[in-house]
């Protein structure tokens, strides 16, 4: 097992000459160990089998649901590329820079993400530090960001970029994930993390209406509030070869795809980590 730390991020490493199918046990402790330091841990070409990614979320914690595709490709083989396509419309969502599952009662703890079917060109994820964001803010703001509170919504997210889905049921809502019938979720914009004890930023797109501020207020402020946290020194955008995999500290990085041609077929797989009800539940499902 051979790990080396990205050099143009404060957080991330590539672990490579291992085998995530077959970890020893001292193989597991040090990769959760390393995971709780560096919060993304990126794994070249581990060609990873549906049990088996399962299988590797599952040492970080109980699933939030198991792997899924998240793709322009169905299942017959034809290609979603039509901007008013709902597949389409959740993929240019995750464009936007974003923590999982904040609008759901239980904020996702991290996940773990594979490659399949890769374009020639786009398609990068990205990932932006919050812990480091949080650090780059001046004393009076650190303070400020302390006292707020924020909605987190997929309707909110969705509804703002012009990719809420076309088919709405009776009662308002959507046969999607996310688009639950509960009220939106109250967050701090400051999250202290479970295990380093170290604050980091909760904001991204699904954030809105913070509290003690008008709808108008709120958005100026947290958009430059993401644009600050998500400068170039904070990221680090990966070109993924076919099996590559990653876990990821949903808590402390946020993270985006880049966009790519749709026309062109990009199949990736993803096993959502579910957050401890204890630490990652919404302030006003408590």
């Amino acid at each position: 097992m051979k790990v080396r730390h990205l050099t143009d991020a404060q957080f991330g490493s590539i672990i490579s000459e291992i085998d995530l199918e077959n970890l020893t046990t001292e193989q597991s402790k040090s990769i959760r160990s390393l995971w709780n330091e560096r919060a993304l841990l990126i794994f070249p070409e581990a060609h990873l089998s549906k049990q088996g990614q399962d299988d590797f979320a599952l040492m970080f914690g109980e699933l939030e649901f198991p792997r899924i595709a998240i793709s322009n490709v169905g299942k017959s083989g034809f290609i979603h590329e039509d901007p008013d396509d709902d597949v389409v419309k959740v993929i240019r969502g995750n464009e936007g820079w974003h923590h999982d599952s904040t609008y759901m009662p239980i904020q996702a703890l991290g996940a773990v993400f594979s490659a399949d079917i890769v374009p020639d060109k786009g398609g990068l994820t990205g990932w932006a530090d919050m812990r480091a964001a949080y650090e780059a803010l001046d004393i009076g703001m650190q303070e400020k960001v302390q006292t707020l509170s924020a909605y987190h919504s997929y309707y909110y997210s969705q509804g703002r970029d012009g990719y809420l889905p076309n088919e709405q049921n009776d009662d308002g809502t959507y046969n999607a994930y996310g688009f639950h019938d509960g009220e939106a979720c109250l967050r701090p914009l400051v999250k202290i993390h479970p295990v380093t004890k170290r604050p980091n930023l909760l904001i991204g797109r699904h954030a809105h209406n913070v509290t003690e501020m008008s709808s108008e207020e709120s958005e100026e402020f947290m958009d430059g509030l993401n644009q600050f946290a998500c400068a170039e020194s904070r990221t680090y955008f990966h070109q993924w070869r076919e099996g590559d995999a990653v876990v990821w500290d949903n808590r402390r990085l946020m993270h985006r795809v880049t966009p790519y041609d749709m026309s062109k077929p990009r199949r990736m797989w993803h096993t959502r980590i579910a957050g401890n009800p204890n630490t990652e539940l919404a302030e006003n499902y408590r």
